[in-house]
């Protein structure tokens, strides 16, 4: 969910007051809560990263249960209300910057995922093996992997994401892109994304996946329910008829398992729907899911479609 820098602010000043001592304006609170998702989103946000901070610190919740005496617990309470507010203040400057700062890079391992948040409250969550490059908040480059982006509209300052040689722009948008071998895939979930709005211009609407060759440049048009863009968020895949190399690739940046495909039998074009998790505990078990057979060679575990 995107959320703007506005309810960010909200969000970070209702941690800090959340988490003093003293405070007992709870009905407020709870009206502002449910008041948007997008709320509750925020203010998740904030405690997740103060709470983080705090462990960091070694500090203790002042709502510990190992203080008994109130008298005892007070001073610590004194020390503890300012300081837990100066971290949660300074996550408000500061949880934002990273992916707003020039140039800098994002890498995820494979079978890891990462959420990032740019500063105009957009957000881009890397799956495993990717790699992003944010230039500004409005500007990205995914140079390899994949990734969902959940982009804040702007008409007058449309946020743009260069593909290789391709480019992306936003028109209020949740979109996916999964960059293969070969090709790159675009699916669209919300609002629309515009396919080099400078040369021969595409519109990919919800529902809609958008493939282009990597080389050639052409590309070519498909529909997928909308559920299943991005849905490896969720712990699943789904592949229509997809080359068995495809299915290999993408379940290895998803999990962390090293899928490869047989020298012979690599040619067979897969239907289905498997669930990740599991098959990080049992690689072998998408065999029977997909129709396939897959053995362990070493670390790897080879998809034989023959």
């Amino acid at each position: 969910m995107a959320v703007d820098q506005r309810t960010l602010d909200e969000a970070a000043l209702w941690a800090v007051r959340t988490s003093e001592p003293d405070f007992e304006d709870w009905p407020a609170f709870t009206e502002w809560l449910e008041a948007s998702p997008a709320n509750a989103e925020a203010y998740d946000r904030a405690m997740i990263a103060a709470e983080a901070g705090a462990e960091a610190l070694g500090t203790m919740p002042a709502n510990d249960p190992e203080w008994s005496d109130d008298e005892e617990r007070k001073p610590y309470r004194r020390w503890l209300a300012p300081a837990l507010a100066a971290c949660l203040t300074l996550v408000a400057a500061l949880w934002l910057w990273p992916a707003a700062d020039a140039g800098l890079t994002y890498r995820t391992a494979p079978g890891e995922t990462r959420s990032i948040a740019l500063g105009d409250g957009s957000t881009v969550v890397l799956s495993g093996d990717s790699e992003l490059v944010v230039e500004d908040e409005r500007q990205a480059r995914l140079d390899s992997g994949r990734a969902v982006f959940e982009i804040r509209h702007d008409e007058s300052d449309p946020f743009r994401l260069a593909v290789g040689d391709a480019t992306l722009v936003d028109a209020g948008t949740v979109f996916e892109v999964n960059i293969r071998e070969a090709e790159v895939a675009v699916g669209v979930a919300e609002g629309a994304v515009v396919y080099n709005p400078d040369g021969p211009a595409a519109r990919i609407e919800p529902g809609d996946v958008l493939s282009f060759d990597r080389g050639a440049g052409t590309y070519r048009m498909a529909r997928v329910p909308i559920d299943q863009v991005g849905e490896w968020r969720q712990g699943r895949l789904t592949f229509r008829d997809a080359p068995l190399a495809e299915v290999a690739g993408d379940l290895t940046r998803a999990t962390g398992v090293a899928y490869r495909v047989a020298e012979t039998g690599g040619d067979r074009s897969i239907s289905g729907s498997v669930t990740i998790e599991p098959l990080r505990r049992d690689p072998a078990a998408l065999g029977p899911l997909l129709g396939i057979d897959v053995r362990q060679d070493g670390e790897v575990w080879i998809l034989d479609g023959s």
